[in-house]
């Protein structure tokens, strides 16, 4: 990747900038410090989003920043372009935002005054919505769809969550068990429930505090779907705290207050978010961590999904 790095680099005039590896999951991104600026340098994985679907996540950004929300930018490079190709990899460059990530996953919350945080969090995340419902995407524009059939159907976006190859017959039976009920039940609502633009992913890495603003970064899984999706996707990632009934009544209260939700389905899609991480964990089993992340997945699929089916 160093090489690939470099050469990006000399397309955006910043060959003598440093740089350093911040995260290296989906993508590989890098801190570059250009004299007192600092970006973002993302190399996107190979054959996950396509050149068309990563400049249209470029530009819902460019808009969501330019009316006010506080996420990363792209920048151009010396010819103008927001995202180029190096040796076959997807490169762009954003800038960075100042604060530091809400938590870290499986560690407790250390922020202060978390009610107020939680608020302002669903604030934003309404905000979000609401500047994407008044935006025209332009044409061509393509990001992939947290509907039904992302979800539930027969290739969902994160995997074929019944069939995590660690589970057991039991296991595998409420999972399925759970996949008809829910398909019955989101084909039934799907045209009453609040859908548009989300960001998919609105985990404590991807929710910056920097004092009482909260910034909101890693577009790589937003596309259409269900805004409970979103709210379900922060939630689900604090259920072990001691006052998560507060923090959830908090981002509630936050959200409304720029737009309205209807919260009667946030426990169907509390467990659809779990089922989800039980799908995308099942192709990374190699990876180093993975065999603690898919236990901590199966046994809160495992809890919500007997809470919801009973």
């Amino acid at each position: 990747m160093k090489e690939i790095v470099e050469q990006a680099l000399v397309q955006w005039g910043m060959e003598d900038a440093e740089w350093s590896l911040v995260a290296a999951r989906e993508n590989h991104v890098y801190r570059v410090r250009n004299g007192t600026a600092s970006y973002a340098l993302r190399l996107h994985r190979e054959g996950l989003h396509s050149a068309a679907e990563l400049w249209s996540e470029l530009q819902w950004m460019s808009a969501a920043a330019a009316d006010g929300v506080s996420v990363p930018s792209p920048v151009a490079t010396k010819n103008g372009e927001f995202l180029i190709e190096v040796d076959g990899i997807h490169v762009d460059l954003l800038d960075w935002l100042p604060g530091r990530p809400l938590g870290a996953t499986g560690a407790r919350l250390e922020t202060e005054n978390q009610t107020a945080t939680f608020k302002a969090i669903g604030r934003e995340m309404a905000r979000l919505h609401k500047i994407s419902d008044a935006w025209t995407p332009p044409k061509n524009f393509t990001r992939w769809s947290w509907d039904c059939a992302g979800l539930l159907g027969d290739e969902p976006l994160w995997g074929r969550f019944w069939e995590n190859p660690t589970i057991n017959g039991e296991d595998r039976a409420l999972l399925l068990r759970f996949r008809d009920k829910a398909d019955h039940e989101l084909l039934r609502l799907e045209s009453s429930l609040d859908y548009g633009l989300i960001h998919a992913d609105l985990v404590r890495e991807n929710v910056i505090v920097d004092g009482d603003k909260i910034r909101l970064i890693d577009f790589d899984d937003s596309g259409y779907g269900f805004r409970l999706f979103d709210v379900a996707t922060t939630l689900i990632k604090n259920r072990e705290e001691p006052d998560f009934a507060q923090l959830r009544d908090a981002l509630l209260e936050g959200y409304r207050s720029e737009r309205p939700i209807n919260t009667d389905q946030l426990d169907l899609f509390m467990t659809l978010r779990a089922t989800s991480y039980v799908g995308w964990i099942s192709s990374r089993l190699d990876e180093e961590g993975s065999s603690d992340r898919n236990t901590r997945f199966l046994e809160t699929a495992r809890e919500l999904l007997t809470e919801y089916l009973d």
